[in-house]
């Protein structure tokens, strides 16, 4: 009988993806999506230790392969393929070789990667991990190496430079504690604006050797909390992660900075209480522990089925897993399983889990951005900023009259190249501070043809004929302005009288230059009164009754 999974969304996005580069049309031409990469899964059988001598439930078929006694139908057994199956005589030379070794190369790269080790209680998952002196395990093989390509890459005269730091803690119910630091108390995971998982408070260690690894690994291990139950004796009671950061930083322009992670992760085992006997303190961390591990198990089932939402703030672990498990890293995850008949319902649950999480896709990517001093703003000398008036201003007559013919050549040759752009005081200070420094640039590679800080050649020439006309545009406005301020001060410079003939608004202008406007007359309204005609008539005498004639009438009007 055949185990076999039906088609899910992602797979078919993977085989889609297979046939070729996925790549997306954008503004700026041609971009490729990040490629696809789906977690590898390997299967470990720990040797045979039963001492009831009870034949084994699991045995392995080939290098990829293995199957498991059905007990409900006993002529039928379950067939499961994976990536690799190491079996009870594979060494941890040969699980470190076959499957993790190869992803250390993505970290120089700048892209993360991640090694699980899954299982029930007692399968052999910190052996795999840790190992011992004589068989050392993942870690410490993985960290040997790491250390030894860092220092190729070094010797190679690269121009980069290589950094690596470890940081080491444990998910202990539903807590976030630091190995290395145990006094810090419960740590917070958060999530940067590029969707990144970090730790803030997390101690990290720089290290450049293995015996400088031993000496923070060490000490921090005996910190992890483990137990002893019915089925194991030395059982862990906490997830531990041991998180190793490499960082490289460019030398040269345009500065580049990279940085990989890589996760190496002990997963606590599965327990079932009835047969480990667990009471008190142990049945509580073995309810936190199972717990976690069911939000592991939806979270690969949401990623297969294509659900909106992942549940991966549900739990610490998963939390921290969401880089590893539909994220952006390289991962493998190491199933370990028991050969006994009483670990078979542990060891069909791991089997089935492991067959799901093959199914999840990643999109791995490299992490790489400009270092702080690259993008910090360029501070332009004071000259630079002036103008050719003000910076002829800003010289002292000294330095005007010893001036010689080399010094004025100077100047002329350097406005053939771009100097321009120094004269642009009036535009916006970030543009340009940017097109100062690419001036510098340009200056100092431009001639070899190498692209600086991926702009392509012709893009600068057009900016810099669009500098060049905005400047003269700028020279033109100057003097517009200088006109019109000699026209201003002519103006105040006219005679005070001509001022007064001027015509303005106020003051009404004559229709002769010469004459002077005549005052208005004003109307006053005088009472009626008596005249005295002797002093206006030259008749000395009237006739009689004429006087009183008059006088009549005066008094009837």
């Amino acid at each position: 009988m055949n185990v076999r999974a039906k088609k899910k969304p992602q797979q078919r996005e993977m085989a889609s993806a297979s046939s070729g580069p996925s790549r997306s049309l954008s503004k700026g031409g041609v971009s490729r999506r990040p490629p696809l990469a789906r977690v590898r899964v390997a299967v470990r059988l720990r040797p045979f230790m039963d001492e009831a001598k009870e034949p084994p439930c699991v045995r392995g078929i080939d290098s990829c392969s293995l199957e498991v006694a059905n007990w409900r139908k006993y002529q039928e057994t379950l067939k499961y393929q994976f990536d690799a199956f190491y079996g009870e005589k594979s060494t941890q030379q040969d699980v470190y070789v076959g499957s993790v070794q190869p992803i250390l190369r993505h970290l120089l790269e700048g892209q993360n990667a991640s090694v699980l080790a899954y299982g029930p209680t007692g399968a052999g998952k910190t052996h795999t991990m840790l190992g011992s002196p004589e068989q050392p395990g993942v870690i410490p093989r993985a960290l040997m190496d790491l250390l030894q390509l860092t220092r190729e890459e070094s010797a190679e005269g690269r121009p980069w430079d290589i950094s690596v730091a470890m940081s080491y803690l444990e998910i202990y119910q539903e807590k976030v504690l630091d190995l290395l630091d145990p006094a810090s108390g419960d740590l917070v995971i958060r999530e940067d604006c590029r969707g990144n998982i970090l730790i803030p408070g997390l101690t990290q260690k720089p290290i450049t050797s293995f015996s400088e690894f031993e000496q923070h690994f060490l000490p921090a291990s005996r910190n992890r909390v483990v137990g002893a139950t019915r089925l194991n004796q030395r059982s862990s009671r906490s997830h531990a992660v041991l998180l190793v950061k490499v960082e490289q930083r460019e030398r040269l322009t345009p500065f580049r900075q990279r940085e990989g992670k890589l996760y190496l992760i002990d997963l606590a085992g599965s327990e079932d209480n009835r047969r480990t006997g667990n009471q008190g303190i142990r049945l509580k961390e073995s309810g936190a522990i199972n717990t976690s591990l069911f939000v592991l198990g939806k979270v690969v089932d949401a990623l297969n089925q294509g659900l909106p939402r992942i549940p991966y703030r549900d739990s610490k672990l998963t939390r921290l897993l969401q880089d590893s498990l539909g994220g952006s890293a390289h991962s493998i995850l190491i199933a370990n399983i028991a050969p006994e008949r009483r670990f078979y319902q542990d060891t069909i649950s791991a089997l089935n889990f492991t067959a799901r999480s093959k199914e999840v896709i990643n999109r791995p990517f490299t992490n790489e951005s400009l270092q702080p001093h690259a993008l910090a703003p360029v501070k332009l000398p004071q000259k630079e900023l002036l103008g050719p008036s003000e910076a002829k201003k800003a010289k002292g007559p000294e330095e005007e009259s010893t001036g010689s013919p080399e010094s004025t050549a100077a100047p002329a040759s350097a406005s053939q190249k771009l100097s321009l752009l120094q004269k642009l005081s009036n535009m916006d200070p970030a543009m340009l501070e940017n097109l100062l420094s690419m001036e510098r640039l340009l200056g100092s590679q431009g001639s070899q043809g190498i692209p600086l800080l991926n702009t392509p050649k012709r893009e600068r020439m057009v900016l810099i004929k669009t500098v060049e006309e905005k400047n003269l545009e700028i020279e033109r406005l100057k003097m517009k302005q200088k006109e019109l301020e000699a026209k201003v001060l002519a103006q105040e410079a006219l005679d005070p009288k001509e001022k007064e003939n001027t015509p303005t608004i106020l003051q009404p202008s004559s229709s002769c230059s010469g004459s002077v406007a005549k005052p208005l007359k004003k109307a006053v309204v005088m009472p009626l009164q008596r005249s005295k005609f002797s002093s206006f008539s030259p008749v000395t005498h009237l006739p009689t009754g004429t006087e009183e004639a008059l006088d009549a009438c005066l008094r009837g009007l």
